[in-house]
C-alpha cells in the first residue's frame, strides 16, 4: 500500500482506524525501518532489492508520521480540555 501527498488525509484516517484495531505498531515500524536500512547498506544487496526497500521505507515513514500527527492531535486536544 502506498500513498501520494494528496492522500495524506487518507493515511491519517487509515492509521487512526488501524490504531483503534491495535494493528499499527510504531515501534515495530521503526524496527523494520532499521532492518531495511541495514539491508540497503549491505554491498551484496541488488539494485532491484534496494528499490523495493525504498518503496517499503516510504510507506513506513508515511505511516509513522501519520501516527505521530495523530498522537500530537490527541495531546493538543487534551491540552484544550484542561
Amino acid at each position: 500500500m502506498s500513498w501520494d501527498q494528496d492522500g495524506l488525509i487518507d493515511v491519517i484516517d487509515f492509521i487512526k482506524e488501524i490504531e483503534m484495531d491495535g494493528i499499527f505498531d510504531y515501534a515495530e515500524a521503526v524496527a523494520e525501518l532499521e532492518r531495511i536500512a541495514a539491508k540497503a547498506e549491505d554491498p551484496a544487496t541488488g539494485i532491484d532489492d534496494i528499490d523495493s526497500y525504498i518503496r517499503r521505507s516510504d510507506e513506513l515513514i508515511k505511516a509513522c508520521r501519520a501516527y505521530l500527527r495523530s498522537a500530537r492531535e490527541r495531546l493538543d486536544s487534551f491540552d484544550e480540555d484542561i
